[in-house]
């Protein structure tokens, strides 16, 4: 590319992309062409499956909970989805950028609308696993932010891990899509301190990282937003990921959380 010619990129995400937005507004060299949000965020499973993967991740009191509270027409508190992705598409309308909403990113449907799009390049802020016939549609195929220091941790979830593994860090890390999770070439990198506040949370991890990974997002769309503009300026440098030298994580079982509270009980000698 030269930096006669705007770079056209498209944006998928389940959310929360509006920092993102604002700073590729600014620049001189994108166009922002399309952002894509999906409406289908878990796959359907019945409801004896979804009681066997709660009592998995979750144990058998706190899901027992759960499905009683549903019961008495309770839910428990979170983030809704649809809230934060009409807070997306407001963002949108503000900067006058075409605003899709697809049920889901590999649907025949949605493919074409992301090919009419002409992108040049795609960009994943938060999504679930996209495929390779949706990240290769852009013509210089599509990049991530992954909160996490590629390749020493892949997948996810962001910061247990890390807090599992007594890091004093968490990487933040942009880096083109491959066919497989977190492998693609690293275009920017950073790290953040990660020092788990006992005093406040005790054993009670969750909260800390929920604080923790709300953290993470203005420095995280900072540092994406870099690197879409070297890529626009053809000024970015790609490096290779050596992906022997990690491991991706995947969601922690019940018996794993257990582990992380005996951990910091000992860490901070409970």
């Amino acid at each position: 590319m030269t930096d006669k010619k705007r770079l056209r990129v498209i944006i998928l995400s389940h959310g929360g992309a509006e920092a993102l937005l604002e700073l590729l507004s600014k620049s001189g060299r994108i166009d922002i062409v399309g952002v894509f949000v999906e409406t289908a965020l878990e796959p359907k499973r019945t409801a004896k499956e979804k009681i066997a993967r709660s009592i998995k991740y979750d144990g058998f009191f706190r899901t027992a909970k759960k499905f009683s509270r549903k019961i008495i027409g309770k839910t428990e508190p979170g983030n809704s989805y649809t809230s934060v992705q009409n807070d997306l598409e407001q963002c949108c309308a503000n900067l006058k950028l075409p605003f899709h909403r697809v049920e889901n990113y590999h649907a025949a449907s949605t493919i074409e609308r992301i090919k009419n799009t002409s992108a040049d390049l795609g960009i994943l802020y938060g999504t679930n696993i996209i495929k390779e016939p949706v990240f290769s549609i852009p013509r210089l195929g599509s990049i991530n932010i992954h909160q996490g220091l590629a390749p020493y941790y892949r997948g996810g979830p962001t910061v247990f891990s890390e807090l599992f593994n007594g890091e004093k860090e968490v990487g933040i890390t942009v880096h083109f899509v491959a066919p497989q999770v977190d492998t693609g070439d690293i275009v920017l990198q950073k790290t953040v301190p990660l020092q788990y506040d006992f005093a406040k949370f005790g054993t009670d991890f969750e909260p800390f990282m929920e604080t923790f990974r709300a953290s993470l997002k203005a420095p995280s769309a900072k540092l994406l937003a870099e690197a879409v503009d070297l890529i626009a300026a053809n000024r970015e440098t790609r490096i290779r990921q050596d992906i022997s030298l990690g491991k991706r994580y995947r969601l922690p079982v019940k018996t794993e959380k257990d582990e992380l509270v005996r951990r910091l009980k000992t860490r901070f000698e409970v």
